[in-house]
């Protein structure tokens, strides 16, 4: 096992390479999820219908610049996230399992949740600003607008012009919304790609590689996207706001499900498991590998009695 800032890196660095390969669905899915805010069923426009129709919508009027707005602090974001998910899980997992059962080595599912979802409640926290910023940059569209509009030049115009607006407090906007949505999804994430890659391997045989990799993640992921869109379009609809329009998460919820119905919650479920899917394989599968090479790097930089250090 890695080091914690090694697992942090190798988190950081495969997360990054799967947000380049599914950025342009997450754009579809947060414009989906703004589409229609607010308006009776009757009357909501269906500018964006799918993942493969809202990608080519975009790049057909905007370029493919279009499609990757946002990608950079996506980047920062992802980097914090995952780093933190897949950096502090272990740790956590090992330090409450020895607490609870007096032994690290014990696999326990409510264990792994709870540190599942703390990990990630973190990474959440710190990435906030950098997600808020990303949908806004994300969701504007010169062509075909939906939601509140924010014409920010890049990544920091848009901190900027944020915190002379409305301060840090501004670039907290939808914080609670965030750790309650990343919560979901990785308390959900880890134990459901630990809980399927020992099944797969003990009833099917299979055995630690690619294949093992590919089939456990494809499992996390659809029951992150199922656990996780709910509360995803509460953030998105929070982060895209000036305060003007919702007063908290449930206050979003209510206004949402009673204006445009329950399935509200769900708008762009599709590009959103389009999204995460390969998201979820890329992220973990890469981080499998970027753990071995992180794990070769120490051994080679770091005497042995810094890696057993605690």
């Amino acid at each position: 096992m890695s080091t914690t800032l090694g697992a942090f890196l190798a988190g950081g660095i495969a997360a990054c390479g799967a947000v380049t390969a599914t950025h342009p669905f997450e754009t579809v899915k947060i414009r989906m999820q703004l589409q229609g805010e607010l308006q009776d069923k009757g009357h909501q426009p269906h500018k964006y219908r799918g993942p493969l129709q809202g990608v080519s919508v975009i790049v057909r009027n905007e370029g493919v610049k279009g499609i990757y707005r946002g990608i950079g602090s996506a980047y920062i974001y992802q980097i914090l996230l995952n780093g933190c998910r897949l950096g502090f899980y272990e740790p956590m997992r090992g330090t409450l399992t020895k607490l609870v059962f007096d032994d690290s080595k014990v696999q326990s599912l409510g264990v792994n949740m709870i540190c599942g979802a703390g990990s990630g409640i973190i990474g959440a926290a710190m990435g906030s600003p950098f997600f808020l910023v990303k949908t806004r940059l994300q969701s504007f569209s010169p062509f075909l607008p939906v939601g509140t509009q924010h014409n920010y030049k890049n990544a920091w115009n848009g901190f900027t012009s944020i915190y002379k607006a409305e301060g840090g407090r501004g670039l907290y906007r939808g914080v609670g919304a965030a750790m309650i949505r990343t919560g979901f999804g990785s308390s959900v994430q880890l134990p459901t790609y630990f809980f399927a890659k020992r099944r797969l391997v003990r009833q099917f045989g299979m055995e630690e590689g690619p294949a093992l990799h590919l089939a456990s993640s494809t499992v996390s992921g659809f029951v992150v996207c199922c656990v996780m869109h709910p509360p995803d379009t509460i953030m998105s609809r929070l982060y895209n706001q000036n305060g003007n329009l919702y007063k908290g998460v449930f206050d979003c919820l209510l206004k949402t499900i009673r204006t445009e119905g329950l399935f509200a919650i769900y708008k762009g479920f599709v590009p959103h498991l389009a999204r995460i899917l390969p998201h979820t394989i890329l992220t973990l599968s890469l981080a499998e590998q970027t753990n071995k090479l992180v794990r070769v790097l120490e051994t080679r930089i770091l005497s042995p009695v810094a890696l057993e250090s605690p």
